[in-house]
């Protein structure tokens, strides 16, 4: 069953993940078409891994309006806002341009070498 979600709790994941969701639709539809995004993550039984199947939803997302999106859409956001915020925070230390940090996060939609 769907959990309902009220308009003040709607506003705030929309916001939070507008913060947190630096790429456009076409780039993160670009970043899952390649190796390093498939290789990157979580994946079970030798499919498809957690994260990009996420960004495949999180394009979705992007792509509709906001008058459109359902509570199963906002409960997905939430999740990415909590990945994202929890992923953000074991930042590792040096050069994280190719690292498995970033491309994970670049999954869930979040370039954490953009600076807009």
């Amino acid at each position: 069953m769907a959990e309902t979600t009220s308009d003040d709790e709607k506003r705030e994941t929309w916001d939070t993940f507008g913060e947190l969701v630096n790429m456009t639709p076409s780039a993160l539809e670009k970043w899952l078409a390649t190796d390093a995004s498939r290789s990157a993550g979580q994946h079970k039984d030798g499919g498809e891994s957690t994260g990009h199947a996420s960004g495949r939803a999180i394009v979705e997302i992007l792509r509709k309006r906001k008058g459109d999106l359902t509570d199963s859409d906002y409960a997905h956001m939430r999740k990415v806002n909590g990945y994202v915020h929890r992923h953000l925070a074991q930042r590792p230390s040096g050069d994280v341009r190719d690292s498995r940090w970033r491309h994970s996060l670049m999954n869930w939609g979040h370039d954490p070498l953009d600076e807009s």
